[in-house]
């Protein structure tokens, strides 16, 4: 038995959570910020057989494909201080997921 870590971002949990249940995979959805843009992320535990890890991935991978979104990457505020800068759009690739695949040495469900 795995367990799979997918990170993914918000904008795409109704769909891929969606098409994992479809498929008949049990999810469990962890609120999650992300690093570099500090947007809200979703880490889905998904618990599954050896033989339906790649099934799964590649349902994620469908579902969370990548493209471009322009952002503003807001000032730093530190303290009383502020970054002086300018703020510049941006174009930043957004989409896909961060995904670990474990090996589950026991699992219980009561």
């Amino acid at each position: 038995m795995k367990l799979i870590y997918a990170i993914i971002r918000n904008d795409n949990e109704d769909d891929v959570v969606s098409a994992l249940n479809r498929e008949k995979y049990s999810v469990t959805k962890l609120a999650t910020t992300g690093g570099f843009l500090r947007k809200g992320n979703v880490t889905l535990m998904i618990g599954t057989d050896d033989d339906r890890v790649e099934p799964a991935i590649e349902l994620i991978r469908r579902e969370c494909g990548h493209r471009q979104n322009i952002t503003v990457n807001m000032p730093y505020i530190s303290g009383t201080s502020m970054v002086n800068y300018a703020t510049m759009p941006m174009n930043v690739e957004v989409g896909g997921a961060t995904i670990f695949v474990v090996n589950v040495d026991r699992f219980e469900k009561f």
